[in-house]
């Protein structure tokens, strides 16, 4: 693990925002959703911690984030306690709090029957879509306050299931699982929960899943962070418990 910039400076020029100020990590904020989710948060006056695995395409958004906002960018692999325990250690040195946090880091494995999936992807696919959530919430939870919010970003495989799809299917399942607990365990502490749950989003991911996928029909990361930002900017009297958006052309 290894912290590359910390907290490169950048003047936000976005307009009076309810965000304005606010401080969110997002894990796997260096590409896709992820990514897109950070440039929406900047946008509208964010702070931001962003983590990945891989250091360039790290560098590489810390730098494009950097012109709008503050950015810490931390190189983790939410896969281990140690760094994930670093990771936030670097964020409350930064910044000393978090009002949001962004669990996004996600993989998918090839597609294959639950009778020949390797047990090593198995195993990184719950690793980082589930045990990587749970991590960073606990680490994470001592810098939240009253006010602020998680989103756990679970995709729409979390109510539904995909032939081949086996590890995937069953990480988003118990992610939704680990969502609705906490939702329930943080409500009188005024910490809101958020279960994003997007249809087919033209990310990288498909690569994994299905090499030729009809893009075309699919959502862009941009639409899907912007209905996360508007997720986050409703009454502190209330919450959207659960943000399902779906393709309009019927494509999940």
């Amino acid at each position: 693990m290894s912290i590359r910039a910390a907290a490169q400076k950048g003047r936000s020029k976005a307009p009076q925002s309810p965000l304005r100020g606010k401080v969110a990590l997002i894990t796997g904020g260096n590409k896709g959703i992820g990514l897109a989710i950070a440039q929406a948060l900047a946008s509208a006056g964010c702070d931001l911690v962003i983590t990945g695995r891989d250091q360039s395409t790290l560098d590489r958004a810390s730098r494009e984030l950097s012109r709008k906002t503050r950015v810490l960018a931390v190189q983790c692999d939410v896969r281990y306690p140690r760094e994930v325990e670093a990771l936030v250690a670097a964020a409350k040195i930064c910044f000393h709090r978090l009002d949001f946090l962004i669990n996004n880091a996600g993989v998918a494995h090839p597609n294959f029957s639950a009778e020949r999936l390797p047990l090593e992807s198995w195993r990184e696919v719950i690793d980082t879509n589930l045990t990587g959530m749970f991590l960073v919430t606990q680490a994470a939870l001592p810098l939240m306050k009253r006010g602020s919010a998680i989103v756990n970003n679970l995709s729409i495989a979390a109510k539904r299931v995909f032939s081949g799809s086996s590890a995937y299917n069953a990480s988003k399942h118990g992610a939704l699982g680990f969502t609705n607990t906490l939702r329930e365990e943080l409500r009188g502490r005024g910490i809101r929960v958020i279960a994003l749950l997007p249809g087919a989003t033209d990310t990288a991911i498909w690569k994994a899943f299905w090499p030729d996928a009809p893009r075309k029909k699919m959502m862009s990361a941009k639409t899907v962070a912007e209905a996360v930002v508007n997720a986050l900017t409703v009454a502190p009297s209330s919450t959207v418990e659960e943000l399902v958006i779906l393709p309009s052309a019927g494509m999940l």
